[in-house]
């Protein structure tokens, strides 16, 4: 099982380094490398917005191809204000199927609520994930946490409606 060693992060699985600082964050009140002030957070979060983009991209063209044949479109807001002082951004995958049956998109959104320590990620339908990407390596290692996101909202927006909104599925994929 891998542990921390004194120095740091160095034996914990890349997924789970932004899980473990997200708890150090809430321990010390700070967020990334000590930002304190909600500016500096946000400066921060900005730019984990940049890095995380082709990564959310990817994990949404993955479900695109494998489970919606390529009939998707994923689109990207960038970072804009929340309407209540935060901030987010949101990438979103949408078809005809689900469009015709009035359901949401499935989404990934990296949001900063007014009132919160520090930033997370969730999707549409999905629970709330800490955000701590710093650097390059910090947001690669987010990619299996994107896809599950993905996954499991293309799962609820299924249980919203039925399997029927996969054309995999109704194509005779297995």
């Amino acid at each position: 099982m891998a542990t921390t060693n004194a120095n740091g992060y160095d034996q914990v699985p890349p997924h789970l380094r932004g899980l473990l600082r997200h708890f150090a964050d809430l321990r010390d009140g700070t967020h990334g490398a000590g930002a304190t002030s909600r500016n500096d957070k946000e400066r921060l979060f900005a730019a984990a917005v940049e890095l995380l983009d082709g990564y959310a991209r990817q994990a949404l063209d993955e479900l695109n191809d494998a489970l919606l044949l390529g009939r998707g479109t994923v689109t990207a807001t960038g970072q804009t204000g929340d309407g209540d002082g935060g901030v987010t951004a949101r990438w979103t995958l949408h078809w005809p199927a689900q469009e015709e049956r009035r359901l949401p998109p499935v989404t990934l959104e990296a949001f900063f609520g007014r009132n919160f320590l520090h930033p997370h990620l969730r999707g549409g339908t999905v629970g709330v994930w800490p955000l701590n990407v710093f650097d390059e390596a910090d947001s690669a290692a987010e990619l299996p946490i994107l896809r599950a996101i993905a996954a499991a909202d293309l799962h609820n927006l299924v249980f919203q409606a039925d399997y029927r909104i996969v054309p995999a599925t109704v194509r005779g994929a297995p």
